[in-house]
């Protein structure tokens, strides 16, 4: 009997095929559960059997991180993208994994209020934001998507259901599995559903954006944190090999409130213009839109005040910087025909001694092979037992994760 005989009493499934390689790992089988009851009959199947797993929503993520070390079993959570509830009096939402970033922004839209995250990819689930742990410009004042998650539903790698937090803000028993399960690449368990706290949509919103030459950017950069207009984001763009830095803000609030902080900011930014449609601060700037080119998407943390040094030396090094000024998290571009391993090794280096890191978030095959993908990864061991304790048998992701994980 072959895999997918196995598995179809369970859920849909059916023969993988070339577009469902992950990473250029070529899968048996694409399971599409409906529900946490057959996830977790899924699972416990899979376990069972030794079949290696990597979850998938879209697919716009999955050549993130490093490829599967082996593959069996893709596990579509498209099946499952419900709006379970939204308690609009709580600004509470709880939502099916599978669901689509804008569909769950359009559910919300009705009651005038928001998940306070942006998706620069465009087309990722709630699973996905939540696995790779994407955050967009306006993560500076509520956190990143980890602070907004209160509470998630995961079945894990033996079928086991497992739940945590709950559908009130401030909720401190028990273990905060969620935050664990952000950023961990599927390798812990498949998240099935998530509890988010909600905000309202402001009744305005303004981005200012003005070209900042190199020597004013500390200056400038340090102001806007340190200021009381209050900014909701803080961009910065520099394109590979250029002297000035786009900076771009955000203020929003109440009509007025928001035009007498746009007017502050044009005395405090020379040159500055309102960018009512500032489409390059919610992309990556390996985005190329209608561009062939491969390119290695990167991802670095600074303190504060290292990014106008980040920028230079990036610029310097042939890479497109971009991302968020205002907590420390930049992106970066670079076509992989002009970058080497050492091009990332200094610019890592440069990363580590602001306090920060950088870690190859996308490549093609062939330069990933020559990559130290994640870099030096702190409290390694201690990553190791918690992925023993969760998957003894590693069949979740083996290998997409820091350190072999």
């Amino acid at each position: 009997m072959t895999l997918l005989d196995e598995l179809a009493d369970i859920c849909a499934v059916r023969e993988a095929g070339e577009a469902d390689e992950v990473d250029g790992v070529a899968a048996r089988v694409v399971a599409r559960p409906a529900s946490t009851s057959e996830t977790s009959a899924l699972m416990r199947a899979c376990h069972e059997r030794g079949v290696a797993v990597v979850v998938r929503g879209t697919g716009s993520k999955l050549t993130w991180g490093s490829p599967p070390t082996r593959l069996d079993l893709v596990l579509e959570t498209g099946a499952m993208d419900e709006l379970v509830e939204h308690a609009h009096g709580d600004l509470i939402a709880t939502a099916q994994a599978g669901m689509p970033v804008r569909a769950l922004a359009a559910a919300l839209a009705g009651r005038h209020q928001q998940l306070l995250v942006d998706d620069p990819v465009g087309a990722s689930t709630l699973g996905g934001m939540l696995a790779a742990n994407v955050s967009g410009p306006r993560r500076m004042l509520p956190g990143a998507i980890r602070d907004l998650l209160i509470g998630v539903t995961m079945v894990r790698a033996d079928g086991t259901v497992a739940k945590s937090g709950g559908k009130v803000v401030k909720n401190v028993a028990g273990y905060d599995l969620g935050k664990l399960l952000v950023g961990s690449y599927g390798t812990l368990g498949v998240i099935t559903e998530a509890t988010f706290r909600l905000h309202p949509v402001p009744p305005a919103t303004r981005w200012v954006e003005a070209p900042v030459p190199a020597g004013r950017l500390t200056d400038t950069l340090g102001a806007l944190v340190h200021s009381q207009l209050v900014p909701g984001a803080l961009e910065v763009d520099r394109p590979a090999g250029e002297d000035t830095t786009t900076v771009a803000v955000l203020v929003t609030g109440t009509e007025g409130g928001v035009e007498s902080r746009a007017a502050a900011l044009y005395e405090m930014l020379p040159g500055a213009q309102l960018g009512d449609d500032l489409s390059w601060a919610s992309h990556y700037p390996w985005q190329h839109r209608g561009s062939d080119t491969e390119h290695l998407a990167l991802k670095l943390t600074t303190r504060l005040s290292g990014v106008p040094t980040l920028l230079a030396q990036a610029a310097d090094a042939g890479v497109h910087m971009r991302g968020s000024a205002g907590v420390g998290v930049l992106y970066g571009s670079v076509p992989a025909a002009d970058s080497t391993p050492e091009t990332v090794a200094q610019l890592r280096e440069t990363c580590t001694m602001l306090g920060g890191s950088l870690v190859v978030l996308d490549a093609p095959r062939a330069s990933k092979e020559t990559l130290d993908v994640w870099g030096p990864v702190h409290g390694l061991d201690l990553m190791r037992r918690v992925k023993h304790e969760f998957d003894p048998t590693g069949v979740l992701a083996p290998g997409r994760f820091v350190g072999g994980i």
